[in-house]
């Protein structure tokens, strides 16, 4: 059966329309000057409500939308945000958030390409409403939103393996379990193949923006390869951090391989060298973080169950290589060329 053609709107209905847009945005070009990007962004779903409610009712096909663009923009030269492929986005907002007290409160306390850029990268609601708060609590820029999302930062954040419920009281323990992420990705390091756990720890701190980052907000760099001194030895921690919101220290180790139980011991032992010697009067527990190359999961729970102190493990994952069974099926450097040198005797004998 052949696809029903799409109906363009009768001119009167079409005009009432436009005529009502034209009201609401010189409307909203008014109360923008109080809240300009939240205007924008229920302005938009509005507009977007708009198209596809006529588009429901009356059958309106796609072509409307290119009409609408040209008529606004002759309308209002000034104001950009009308373009068909824009107003295509209006549409597919107001089709995805259809409850407006949702867009009010937390669509659009975010600018209005966050929004964008989230319908196009996240399908799933939930994961979607989960990088809105981020963006309103972090600050996020559209660009370091885009990272995010391509690290995968929801599926990673809380997902390490501590011991926090035991150690630490609510709600500190649960803030505690959010702020840490498994994997981290160290994805703006460049390394040689067989680097040592010091070489990790210059490269973090040579592109320690890049790593806060990664860690999240409220981390605050205190140093690294930081000295403590117990029975006039002297340890020296990895990376030494102060965490804003949880107001405390937390201690990171830097491992290279798999996760071993001794690992634990050593850090429960750095934790409460920190805890005795810098923690202060308005400070929480100290919190320690090993970072693994990987971990095996009853191993790490073994190993932290009778701790004291208050510990999690997770891993860090470098730039994504080529799986070993992909690698060993791909021509190496030398075989490219001894190819490419064939092909090119080949042609010049045919010439």
């Amino acid at each position: 059966m052949p696809a029903k053609p799409s109906r363009l709107p009768e001119d009167e209905s079409y005009l009432a329309l436009l005529d009502g847009l034209k009201t609401r945005i010189r409307s909203a070009q008014i109360k923008a000057a109080l809240a300009v990007n939240q205007e924008l962004v229920l302005l938009y779903w509005q507009i977007g409500q708009e198209i596809l409610q006529r588009q429901q009712a009356a059958g309106w096909g796609a072509k409307v939308i290119e009409r609408l663009s040209k008529d606004l923009r002759r309308e209002f030269p000034d104001m950009k945000g009308f373009s068909t492929r824009n107003l295509k986005y209006m549409r597919t907002f107001a089709e995805v958030y259809t409850d407006f007290q949702f867009v009010q409160q937390l669509a659009a306390q975010i600018p209005w390409f966050h929004n964008c850029l989230l319908l196009e990268k996240v399908k799933n609601l939930d994961e979607r409403q989960w990088y809105i708060q981020q963006t309103i609590v972090n600050g996020w820029s559209r660009n370091v939103l885009s990272l995010q999302i391509e690290s995968g930062l929801y599926q990673r954040q809380g997902e390490a393996i501590t011991n926090f419920q035991q150690t630490l009281p609510a709600p500190q323990s649960d803030l505690a379990q959010q702020i840490i992420k498994d994997p981290y990705r160290l994805d703006f390091l460049a390394l040689s193949q067989d680097f040592q756990e010091r070489e990790l720890e210059k490269a973090l701190v040579d592109h320690i923006r890049d790593f806060l980052l990664e860690l999240g907000v409220g981390f605050a760099f205190v140093g690294n390869q930081y000295p403590i001194v117990v029975d006039d030895k002297e340890y020296r921690i990895d990376l030494l951090f102060y965490h804003i919101r949880l107001h405390c220290y937390v201690i990171i180790e830097l491992k290279m391989g798999e996760f071993e139980p001794e690992f634990s011991g050593k850090m429960n032992f750095y934790v409460s060298a920190v805890d005795s010697y810098l923690r202060g009067e308005g400070d929480n527990r100290s919190i320690g973080i090993i970072l693994c190359r990987s971990k095996r999961k009853t191993t790490v729970e073994f190993a932290l169950q009778d701790l004291q102190k208050p510990i999690g493990v997770s891993t860090y994952q470098l730039k994504q290589q080529l799986p070993e069974a992909l690698k060993d099926s791909l021509p190496t450097a030398e075989q490219l060329e001894t190819e490419l040198r064939a092909a090119a005797e080949a042609i010049e004998a045919q010439q």
